[in-house]
């Protein structure tokens, strides 16, 4: 998997919450329907058999100045150390969780059929460093700044709990 900085959304953050409640947000269901997507967005779907080779689905809507909109997400785990590292797969989809092709949904023609979330996680006494690290997804594109203001919801989400 090619490695190139620019192909890749890269977003660190430190939070005033304990490693194994950052962990929670990412893997269970009702937590992470709750903060992901960008603002605006609904996650009516969140299911995630969270195991190695596990498959994910994650249903997206929100409203856009064309009218309602809704995607779909699927893909597999492939590394989990619990409170530490997570690591999936993720490409667009029907509602089965079947993969689409990226130009079937609209997108630029060598948009990578699946791309790889690595989420590191550091503990640091009460607090927690997070690196997530979405590979082929460019760092100047609307999934960037949808993964900028997912985080920020992440975030206001550990501070309430």
């Amino acid at each position: 998997m090619m490695n190139d900085a620019s192909k890749s959304v890269v977003i660190e953050r430190t939070f005033d919450a304990p490693a194994s409640l950052v962990w929670q947000m990412w893997t269970d269901p009702a937590h992470f329907a709750a903060w992901y997507g960008p603002m605006g967005a609904t996650i009516p779907v969140a299911n995630m058999d969270v195991s190695v080779g596990g498959k994910r689905l994650v249903g997206m809507a929100m409203e856009t100045p064309d009218g309602p909109m809704q995607m779909f997400f699927t893909g597999e785990f492939k590394e989990i150390v619990e409170n530490e590292r997570l690591v999936y797969t993720e490409a667009m989809s029907d509602p089965e969780g079947n993969p689409m092709s990226p130009e079937s949904m609209g997108m630029p023609e060598g948009t990578p059929p699946f791309t790889e979330v690595i989420v590191e996680l550091e503990a640091d006494g009460d607090q927690t460093k997070m690196t997530m690290t979405h590979v082929g997804v460019p760092a100047d594109s609307p999934g960037a700044m949808g993964w900028g203001m997912a985080i920020d919801k992440l975030e206001a989400r550990l501070a309430a709990s």
